[in-house]
């Protein structure tokens, strides 16, 4: 469905005509700021239909159009006017990351829900700072969010190319509470999501190695080195803030496409009363995953899929992990704690060297 999206999207670039010098291989970065953070993209220009420059405009491009259409923090983006309530417009981004969305929570059996925004609000790891809500607080939030109140086809909701929140309803939940709108947040898949949108441009303009770093990856082809991509798996300890710092180990690429994303419980998370509360929230309960595993790093062809499945993977839990990941296009590294003692489970095809 993204390959589809691109070819749209990519008339919101800023695009140029002229053609780059071809031959041989030549390695450029581009690197800013966008949702919330940097990023960075290398990618080799052999074979490539545009100039360096041309490729980073678009590239730059397509990330406003994510920022201004996806951003739960900007105010004034379409995500954000949604979630306040008001009609909305919306463009092929904002219906195709919702349809992905709504086959991943039916995929995961709910352990994945893009419409608790409310929830994790509540526990402080939303779009606001509250936390520790009580029991009946949970209960009553879940009663009014969650994709098993909303309409699986966002497109069958439009009026006129209009989307209004109270259209995305179904009859029954629009029956039952017709003031609980629906509110969106995305952050389990937007970055792995935005990570495709990119490589799929780049694709779309010749280039094959390339690896595009949005705060999750997605890589594809050979390193300035010509070998396959190699990525560290960050040692999951509470602290251990900066990427990349203190590594748990090495991934190496067998150089074809790849998305691959961590989710851990290591970053964002708090301590109250002596106890720790982590964003793994499962959308199930309402309440934070309580698990032993520490952090899932997974690899799928997409970065989208990794990211969501990686989410997945800390909401259920270490056992039921390792039989997600032996699925059919999933890879991937647990890593668990087991007695105090930090532990790894990798899957068949996905082999971690020591950082050393």
């Amino acid at each position: 469905m993204r390959k589809a999206l691109i070819a749209v999207l990519e008339t919101c670039a800023v695009l140029s005509a002229a053609l780059s010098c071809g031959g041989g291989d030549r390695y450029v970065q581009i690197s800013g700021y966008a949702q919330g953070g940097t990023y960075s993209v290398k990618f080799n220009m052999r074979g490539a239909d545009m100039t360096a420059e041309a490729l980073r405009d678009g590239v730059d491009s397509l990330l406003v159009l994510v920022d201004t259409t996806l951003s739960g923090y900007d105010r004034g983006s379409m995500l954000s006017r949604f979630n306040a309530g008001e009609t909305v417009v919306p463009n092929e981004l904002f219906m195709d990351i919702y349809e992905y969305a709504a086959d991943m929570f039916v995929r995961s059996g709910g352990a994945v829900d893009v419409a608790v925004g409310p929830l994790f609000d509540a526990w402080g790891f939303g779009f606001t700072s509250d936390s520790l809500p009580s029991g009946n607080e949970v209960a009553e939030i879940m009663s009014r969010c969650g994709m098993g109140r909303l309409r699986r086809d966002m497109r069958g909701a439009l009026r006129d190319g209009r989307l209004a929140p109270a259209a995305l309803l179904s009859g029954e939940a629009a029956a039952a509470s017709p003031d609980a709108l629906p509110r969106l947040n995305y952050n389990a898949i937007a970055q792995g999501y935005t990570c495709d949108i990119i490589a799929s441009y780049l694709r779309e303009h010749g280039v094959r190695d390339m690896l595009v770093d949005i705060g999750e990856i997605f890589c594809d082809g050979l390193n300035p080195d010509g070998v396959p991509w190699a990525l560290g798996i960050d040692r999951p300890v509470d602290g251990n803030d900066e990427p990349g710092a203190d590594l748990k180990g090495i991934w190496r690429s067998d150089g074809g496409p790849h998305g691959v994303v961590t989710s851990g419980n290591y970053r964002k998370y708090y301590i109250k009363d002596g106890r720790k509360y982590s964003h793994s929230i499962d959308p199930r309960t309402g309440f934070p995953a309580e698990s032993n595993l520490l952090s899932a790093t997974v690899s799928a062809a997409d970065a989208a899929t990794a990211d969501a499945v990686a989410t997945w993977c800390m909401v259920i839990g270490l056992e039921a992990s390792k039989d997600l990941l032996s699925e059919d296009g999933l890879e991937g590294c647990l890593i668990y704690d087991e007695d105090g003692e930090m532990r790894m489970w990798t899957s068949p095809g996905f082999e971690v060297e020591d950082a050393g």
